[in-house]
């Protein structure tokens, strides 16, 4: 019976084979199917099945609430359900920052790398750290109100709750798909077919993209499923070469003409490095290079072995990168000074490993720089922020979620005198945003978008100071801003000040009223988007006057506006077809 067992090998082989080929052409209905069996044909050990919930919240890009609450964070995705199956808007839930296209529509939005690989279309993440590191089985995601915006869900295999990190850091793609838009917003539990991996992990990583959704979208907990004993498969496979099988099928993803850089990315991305010789592939110069879609692979040697084809670049981008050690601040500092001296733009968003000595080493060998994004890059030390100073000819500045204080700004204002865009959403150390309006009044005139979302403790006086002195301001969020009260006249005095305004955002500003409303209408007639979400005294005849006169309105958010109920909503979508007006709803 012994020569049975060979033909059974080379039998398992081929079927895997095929359902594989078949893969590649299926509709997405028939890979779902193909996921099913590959699934069923798992063998697992007899072992208890551990369900868990997150224990904490370990990094995130960005959220809608507050860095001093739970109310809207990322920290309520930590622990059982708040919510769920409940449906609507509640502040118990996690909420990331931006929905929709609203943000690339503005003033302020960013142009975008060009060759970035169509597989990556992430926008915002969270990480989770779970009690016990199982291999995992299933990962339910409970979502709340509009859902949808999940893309990527990961496994990384170092543990979070241990004193030393593995040689290498892994992270596994557990699902990946496309943004998709479901029909309507109600609770739903997010439960995809995920695919198993061959380490034990407890670090689990979510990745967003809202641009399809009408509204945030809102989760309220993540479940892990999983075993401590590592799953295998019924079909003996192992001598199959899993990485040839699927660069061909990169090969067929990627054959449209995208660069060696992102194919050979792509094909090694959350995989093993084989050797470096990817790298002697890719073209010889780059002018705009964006690393973001590489993150769970850049490190002190990637960027080692990509200085000598970046000394003339202008655009970089290395958000999300270098984390958990992957990229020292040696190796960084490296890097920029072979290949900073022509750097226009660069992004570091969520770069954590960036200290004090990585801002001055930007500013020293990067003279031409002109944009520079630090958005939550929470582990640079307040003193360090004044080495940005040192770059007058800074026109782009996102400090969003940092821990700048006010000191540092007051010097980076006086200096970069050619700001035009600055966010300073978030910064919770700055103690009097009144001084940084003025500062912002006497010295940017240049100003076009200033982003103060949820700072807390500007006024009347600094607004007055900010609308005299900045007069080409087209966009302004002034959302949870609880010092600013209509009744001084600060929202009548930013409509007459500011005629060039597109977007204006007063979020839970319950203040605004109807003559706040009006003055919008008959001095800033170029108005595109506009939130008073929260507000108790604006009436449907203002908010008619607002679209008559307003005819570039494309947002207008009055969720939560007591006197603008549903039929009012119906009314004004009926007669203004081309604005979207939203209503959001807690049930």
């Amino acid at each position: 019976m012994s020569p049975v067992f060979p033909m059974l090998t080379v039998l398992s082989m081929f079927y895997y084979m095929c359902l594989r080929r078949r893969a590649r052409t299926a509709t997405r209905g028939e890979m779902n199917s193909r996921r099913a069996i590959e699934s069923n044909t798992r063998a697992l050990p007899i072992n208890v099945e551990i369900v868990q919930y997150a224990k904490e919240v370990l990094d995130f890009s960005s959220h809608y609430g507050s860095e001093n609450s739970m109310s809207y964070t990322m920290w309520n995705l930590a622990g059982i359900p708040n919510v769920y199956p409940s449906s609507g808007d509640f502040t118990q839930t996690a909420v990331f920052r931006t929905y929709g296209t609203w943000w690339d529509r503005c003033p302020s939005a960013r142009l975008p790398f060009k060759r970035t690989p169509p597989t990556f279309c992430s926008q915002d993440y969270v990480e989770l750290a779970f009690e016990e590191p199982v291999y995992p089985t299933a990962v339910h995601i409970l979502e709340t109100y509009h859902p949808g915006a999940i893309v990527r869900i990961l496994a990384c295999s170092a543990n979070p709750y241990s004193q030393n990190l593995p040689a290498e850091v892994r992270w596994e793609i557990l699902w990946s798909e496309a943004p998709t838009k479901v029909n309507g917003p109600q609770a739903r539990q997010f439960t995809p077919c995920i695919k198993q991996i061959n380490f034990p992990t407890n670090l689990i990583r979510l990745e967003v993209n809202s641009s399809l959704l009408d509204y945030y979208t809102e989760l309220d907990a993540v479940v892990l499923h999983g075993v401590k004993e590592r799953p295998v498969l019924s079909l003996k496979t192992s001598m199959i070469d899993m990485n040839d099988i699927d660069d061909d099928e990169d090969e067929e993803r990627y054959g449209c003409g995208m660069d060696t850089l992102n194919k050979q990315f792509s094909i090694v991305t959350l995989r093993e490095w084989p050797t470096n010789g990817y790298f002697d592939k890719l073209p010889y110069e780059y002018i705009h290079l964006s690393l973001q879609p590489y993150w769970a692979r850049i490190n002190d040697t990637s960027l080692e072995y990509l200085q000598s084809r970046c000394t003339l670049i202008q655009w970089l981008n290395l958000s999300w990168t270098g984390n958990r050690g992957a990229i020292s601040v040696s190796g960084f500092s490296r890097f920029l000074k072979v290949c900073g001296s022509e750097l226009v733009r660069l992004e570091l968003s969520c770069g954590h490993f960036l200290n004090e000595t990585c801002l001055e080493v930007i500013t020293e060998m990067c003279p031409n720089l002109q944009e520079l994004n630090l958005s939550s890059c929470d582990k640079i030390p307040p003193q360090a922020f004044n080495h940005i100073a040192k770059v007058g000819s800074l026109r782009r500045l996102i400090l969003y979620r940092t821990k700048v204080e006010q000191t540092a700004l007051l010097s980076i204002l006086n200096f970069c005198s050619e700001l035009q865009h600055l966010s300073l959403g978030s910064c919770v150390m700055i103690e009097d945003y009144d001084l940084i309006a003025s500062m912002m009044g006497a010295k940017c005139k240049k100003l076009r978008s200033l982003d103060l979302w949820r700072c807390k403790n500007i006024t009347e006086s600094g607004i007055a100071e900010l609308a005299s002195g900045c007069q080409l301001l087209e966009e302004l969020d002034l959302g949870w801003c609880p010092t600013l009260q209509s009744s001084t006249g600060c929202f009548t005095n930013l409509a007459r000040k500011l005629p060039n305004l597109q977007k204006l955002f007063l979020t839970a500003n319950r203040s605004v009223c109807d003559t706040d409303i009006e003055e919008l209408a008959a001095n800033c007639t170029h108005l595109r988007q506009l939130d008073i979400l929260g507000t108790r005294m604006v009436s449907p005849a203002s908010l008619r006057k607002l679209l008559e006169s307003c005819k570039d309105l494309s947002l207008l958010d009055v969720s939560f506006c007591s006197q603008i109920d549903n039929r009012v909503v119906l009314e004004l979508n009926a007669n203004f077809p081309n604005v979207f007006i939203k209503k959001s709803f807690t049930q």
